[in-house]
């Protein structure tokens, strides 16, 4: 069976993920002691002896003061004990809570699965740059790095000639973002829809890219179908043993590498998108961020906020910004940086599709 490319998410106003089902026509085959430790922070796995990470936890008074320092700041005066989420410290390198990254997502082939491929190169890269200097000028003491955001397994609305409805784009998409993203010293992340197949058998085949120190991954328990169903027809799901396979493997590339710390983004806009969330691992080798991924008008999402990131903590939080999905159903605008900027617990990832 000839594959056809079939971009697939869901529509429902309450707080969901952006739609699309046409693609780019020309696309044929295609649809990241000494320290006075505050336990706020931290859980008994930091105080291992055994831990390969534990001498990371007594680098320098300086560091692990300013991490929770922000820690704090990211809190923003919340005061249920939720925020800040409980973990050990990261590595050293690591890119929170120090910045705030900005990333660009969507599919070269296809102009309708976000604003990465919607948009001329030029275009869409200086796009970025005004949404990052939005994000300086809202918080300067916070600095910001730009992200391209690149869906390199794509769920289908077809099953193909394997049958596990999920297609995988050609290696030279993916090294193409990775060259855009060094054009201007930002991020690269991968987004994996797995379909009827499963993280398992699709995250191997990029660790030559998790090897590189700015390499990133996302993953869509939409698009995770366990019970079998057709991609786009029900949301799926992810449990804590699919994350936790996820965090363990990237956590070895980074011990094997001498890498800094590798981001998950974990998208989310239902509980059972992700269930058992208090079993995810937290290691000192990745964070990870739980990203709001459902669009609609403001009171929406905040709701979808409160329940799902605020109420249930992991780690760090993101928020997906959608340009034309936000502004349906009688939205008077978008989100902006000063006002995210209010949220508990204040975002550090925002994805703009």
């Amino acid at each position: 069976m000839k594959w056809t490319f079939l971009p697939l998410a869901f529509s429902f106003a309450a707080a969901v993920c952006n739609g699309t089902d046409a693609s780019d026509p020309k696309a044929a085959t295609i649809k990241d002691s000494v320290i006075q430790r505050e336990t706020v922070l931290q859980d008994s796995s930091m105080l291992k002896e055994d831990s390969v990470t534990a001498a990371h936890a007594t680098e320098s008074l300086m560091d692990t003061l300013a991490y929770n320092k922000k820690m704090r700041w990211m809190a923003n005066g919340d005061s249920s004990g939720k925020w800040p989420a409980k973990g050990p410290y990261p590595l050293k390198g690591a890119l929170l809570p120090f910045n705030r990254i900005i990333a660009y997502y969507g599919n070269l082939y296809s102009t309708r699965m976000g604003i990465l491929g919607e948009l001329p190169k030029k275009q869409m890269l200086d796009k970025l740059e005004g949404e990052v200097n939005k994000w300086k000028k809202a918080d300067p003491e916070t600095p910001v790095i730009p992200a391209l955001h690149y869906i390199a397994v794509t769920a289908q609305g077809e099953p193909g000639s394997d049958g596990k409805y999920r297609l995988r784009m050609p290696f030279k998409q993916i090294d193409t973002i990775v060259s855009w993203a060094k054009e201007i010293k930002a991020l690269t992340f991968i987004d994996v829809q797995v379909g009827w197949s499963s993280l398992e058998e699709e995250l191997p085949r990029f660790e030559k890219y998790f090897k590189l120190p700015d390499f990133h991954l996302g993953i869509d328990p939409e698009f995770s179908m366990k019970g079998g169903q057709k991609p786009g027809s029900v949301i799926g799901s992810f449990n804590a043993d699919d994350i936790n396979f996820t965090i363990d493997l990237l956590a070895k590339i980074v011990r094997e590498n001498q890498l800094p710390p590798k981001i998950l983004v974990v998208h989310r806009f239902t509980s059972d998108m992700v269930t058992n969330y208090k079993s995810i691992k937290k290691v000192p080798e990745v964070q990870v961020v739980i990203d709001m991924d459902g669009w609609g008008g403001k009171e929406l999402k905040a709701g979808t906020w409160r329940r799902f990131i605020y109420e249930q903590p992991v780690q760090f939080a993101g928020i997906k910004i959608f340009y034309k999905n936000d502004l349906k159903n009688g939205s008077k605008g978008i989100y902006t940086p000063s006002e995210l900027t209010k949220f508990k617990p204040i975002p550090l990832y925002i994805q703009y599709q």
